[in-house]
């Protein structure tokens, strides 16, 4: 069995058994991978806190060719983000991040999408309260980008015209982006993206934020515009319940 070591997060955390845990690791040289952690859970355990949900270090993993599941012989933590943890508004939103990942990256190495997923949550835990909500837009937008499945914003998804910078454009999530007027117009369903919720949306597929911060109810309906685009381009229907739960948050600083 060959012995692999790499960076990795703890993306979900599970009991197993009287006193081992399942973890779900997204890792820099083997993407996502579901790992045993054996005594995990005994009082003199090594792994202790270093397996708690959002922590990074270096992981050493034990693979089966063939297998779902692998074996962690030991995790070697450089940071717990015990911020995120502290604070309801940031967990959720890590949650939702941490969801995306685990949806949708693969079992192989994926280094960019690691590191992505890393200034995602650092971004997340360094926020202040009331901006955790943007923070976490331009996480998941970014990563959706990562993923190679990011819409379009500055070409019609269409026919792949060039769209003004600065005008509202219509959003269709099956078409995968924005429209110019003549496509937009033959689209069902398709919704008015106007032109700072654009400019966000830009700012975020690329991992930044826009220069001007949107308003509260602003974020709710960009929070809504990823939930809808992810749902539509989901191949197994299954709903994102973290995703929806840090939509529908409403206490301070989520």
């Amino acid at each position: 069995m060959p012995l692999v070591a790499t960076d990795g997060i703890v993306l979900h955390a599970m009991n197993y058994l009287e006193s081992s845990r399942i973890l779900r690791l997204a890792t820099r040289d083997a993407g996502v991978q579901s790992v045993l952690a054996k005594g995990a859970r005994r009082p003199k355990s090594g792994h202790g806190a270093a397996l708690d949900l959002f922590a990074q270090g270096v992981a050493q993993l034990s693979m089966r060719p063939g297998r779902d599941l692998h074996t962690l012989t030991s995790f070697d933590v450089a940071r717990s983000r015990a911020e995120l943890a502290a604070d309801l508004g940031r967990f959720t939103a890590a949650s939702a991040i941490a969801e995306l990942m685990l949806r949708f990256a693969r079992d192989d190495q994926q280094p960019a999408l690691y590191d992505t997923l890393t200034a995602a949550l650092d971004a997340i835990g360094a926020a202040a309260p009331g901006d955790t909500r943007a923070a976490a837009l331009a996480g998941a937008w970014s990563l959706v980008a990562e993923l190679g499945f990011g819409p379009t914003v500055d070409l019609c998804a269409s026919c792949d015209g060039p769209l003004a910078p600065d005008v509202a454009v219509a959003f269709s999530h099956p078409a995968g982006g924005a429209l110019c007027a003549r496509c937009g117009a033959s689209a069902p369903g398709a919704r008015t993206l106007p032109a700072p919720a654009r400019d966000a949306l830009r700012h975020w597929l690329a991992g930044a934020q826009p220069a001007i911060p949107a308003g509260a109810d602003a974020l709710r309906a960009h929070q809504r515009l990823l939930r809808e685009f992810l749902h539509e381009h989901l191949s197994d229907g299954r709903p994102l319940r973290a995703l929806e739960t840090w939509e529908h948050a409403r206490w301070a600083g989520a």
